[in-house]
């Protein structure tokens, strides 16, 4: 098997308050092989972030075990933190500088050869404007600037808190082209983000989160794969909508005039309908993306917490 570059075991995060204990991560599993470029996705709350800072030293886990490299962390972090980069917060950038003169001070700063900020520059595709101020870079190259910064001291690890967060289309594609070429070059990436359809592009695998705990995890393809969504169209949508639920299916969203139900047997919807007297016009197979899985996983386990 393939040496996890990132691993927990039962990882748990609570807070505690005058309103109580909060659970912000539940006996969290995670495994991240070492060559991936990993997706973890989650919906807002879900624990993604708490769980980064966690595996970076900037928050204490309350159980579980957890391991950068196979060394335990926090204890080891000293001995790998050397190996990993990230970016968990918009790093301060002196606006009045050129991009390659914000990376020259980072990298005399601690120790790294002038060399390596050309190279970092190149890695992310800044070749031309690396000599512009920061304070007239697109929020795409202020983020591709930040991920440089990551790149000076060549980590193995790179781990990604929703780098895309705010961006318009270009920057996102500028960002995903940043990712493909880091996994291309052996960087092993951990990559947080809720733009499903950007995680399919550029992740080899992925670990879905719920309420702070896992819910599926492996190859991308794999997960695609595993679920199966239909979409039905009745004369009376939201009667429809009503007979399904009843019936425990997960009715994921409604659009183009029909419901998109997550199911792998499609004899459950016409049965679910037939039993409630609605009449069923339309029963189509859809073909699966991350988004379907994504959804439909996150919904189940929203109403299992609400049963």
């Amino acid at each position: 098997m393939t040496e996890a570059i990132v691993e927990t075991r039962g990882l748990r995060k609570e807070y505690t308050g005058r309103r109580g204990t909060r659970v912000a991560v539940a006996d969290l599993d995670l495994r991240v092989p070492e060559g991936e470029v990993h997706g973890f996705l989650g919906p807002n709350g879900s624990g993604k972030t708490t769980t980064i800072r966690m595996l970076l030293g900037l928050a204490s886990a309350t159980g579980g075990e957890m391991a950068l490299f196979g060394r335990p962390v926090p204890a080891a972090l000293p001995e790998v933190i050397g190996r990993v980069g990230a970016v968990v917060e918009s790093p301060k950038f002196s606006p009045n500088f050129s991009g390659r003169q914000n990376l020259l001070l980072l990298a005399r700063s601690v120790g790294v050869a002038d060399q390596r900020v050309d190279q970092s520059i190149e890695s992310v595709g800044l070749q031309g404007r690396e000599r512009d101020r920061y304070k007239t870079y697109s929020l795409g190259m202020k983020q591709r600037l930040a991920i440089a910064a990551t790149l000076l001291k060549d980590p193995r690890l790179l781990i990604l808190d929703e780098p895309t967060n705010g961006l318009d289309p270009a920057g996102i594609r500028e960002v995903r082209e940043v990712i493909r070429g880091l996994g291309r070059d052996g960087v092993t990436v951990l990559l947080s983000s809720h733009i499903l359809a950007e995680v399919q592009q550029v992740c080899t695998s992925a670990t879905i989160l719920g309420n702070g705990r896992t819910l599926a995890s492996g190859p991308v393809a794999d997960l695609v794969g595993a679920t199966t969504t239909h979409r039905v169209v009745a004369p009376d949508l939201a009667a429809a909508r009503t007979a399904l639920t009843a019936a425990g299916l997960t009715v994921l969203r409604e659009e183009s005039g029909g419901l998109v139900v997550g199911t792998e047997q499609p004899g459950e919807v016409t049965r679910a309908l037939g039993e409630a007297g609605v009449w069923l016009t339309e029963l189509t197979p859809l073909h699966a993306d991350l988004e379907s899985v994504f959804l439909s996983l996150t919904e189940r386990d929203r109403m299992g917490g609400e049963r």
